[in-house]
């Protein structure tokens, strides 16, 4: 029972930390990536703004920032976190490799659900006067929005993965705690408890994402 009693608060806070991150994180590179992902879609070549200049441009960073795995990411950009938030440990020293990580996968699921749309829906809009912000706002994020979600949906899961490696840098959260307790510890409760409250909540954020989806596929 004493076990049980010292554990609880140790997971009550790793669990806030991680829930904190994960929002956070999310919010920030959701304002990011979905503006690339639109520019993504509508800058290449016969769509609404195509522009090569640009879609290079995007397209050659997107998958440089892709290609790079969240460990190596995290630790080669230090000096740019130190500079932002002037720490690279904890909560705060977590964020930004968290969203320079995210935003352009974020980015990338966006541009995919996006070019899901039927173009010769957009073409009747364009022939019917409609301005490009109407266009990518009522039509173009409109169709797509089951796809969007599904994609946010799988975001939010790299998230939670990423979060649990930031507790190589002190970062806190279940990573943290499986790291310090769990791995050099050897404290298999510990471990396996992380591991458990890992899988109920990427479990938990996929059947919500699948909810959501279907049902705005049944109000269209």
């Amino acid at each position: 029972m004493d076990r049980v009693d010292e554990l609880i608060p140790l997971f009550t806070v790793s669990l806030y930390e991680t829930i904190a991150m994960v929002v956070i994180s999310l919010v920030i590179a959701t304002l990011i990536g979905i503006p690339l992902g639109v520019l993504l879609v509508i800058t290449r070549p016969n769509h609404l703004s195509p522009n090569k200049w640009v879609f290079h441009i995007l397209n050659t960073v997107v998958n440089i920032f892709r290609s790079l795995p969240f460990i190596i990411l995290m630790l080669a950009i230090i000096p740019f976190t130190e500079m932002i938030v002037g720490t690279t440990i904890g909560i705060p020293g977590a964020i930004v490799p968290l969203i320079v990580y995210i935003a352009p996968y974020i980015a990338r699921l966006i541009e995919t659900a996006l070019l899901e749309v039927d173009y010769g829906v957009i073409e009747a809009y364009r022939g019917m006067g409609a301005s490009r912000f109407q266009i990518i706002t009522r039509i173009i994020i409109r169709e797509a929005r089951p796809g969007i979600l599904l994609c946010m949906t799988i975001a939010v899961i790299g998230l939670i993965g990423a979060t649990a490696m930031a507790g190589v840098i002190g970062a806190g959260g279940l990573g943290d705690l499986a790291l310090r307790y769990g791995y050099q510890q050897w404290d298999l409760p510990v471990m396996f408890g992380t591991v458990f409250i890992l899988i109920v909540l990427v479990q938990i954020v996929q059947s919500v994402g699948n909810y959501a989806s279907r049902k705005l596929k049944k109000e269209e």
